[in-house]
């Protein structure tokens, strides 16, 4: 039984599944800290920016996590913005009056 099916446990994107759920792939730094965002992008960014000597992958994390916050928080004002003007959809324009009208 493969992880591609939808059927039984292990990961849900390739790599071998053997008994009890164990892949033979260790999971992603996302996918352990829980979050969508990529944290292996960012730590790529980091380094490549040369902000400091050394940067560690916890370091990487926490930016990541607090990048996906503030994204969220945005999405969702955003979205009041386009509701209050009978909007499906989210535009620039809504982005803007929700960063423009809060107070935080």
């Amino acid at each position: 039984m493969t992880a591609a099916s939808g059927k039984g446990k292990g990961k849900e994107r390739g790599g071998k599944v053997f008994p009890g759920g164990l892949s033979a792939e260790k999971p992603s730094k996302t996918a352990r800290a829980g979050l969508c965002f990529a944290v292996s992008r960012v730590y790529r960014n980091i380094k490549r920016g040369r902000y400091a000597q050394r940067v560690t992958q916890s370091a990487a994390v926490y930016f990541t996590a607090v990048l996906e916050y503030l994204v969220a928080e945005i999405l969702e004002l955003s979205g009041n913005a386009a509701h209050q003007n009978s909007r499906k959809r989210i535009s620039p324009r809504h982005v803007h009056l929700a960063v423009r009208n809060d107070e935080e």
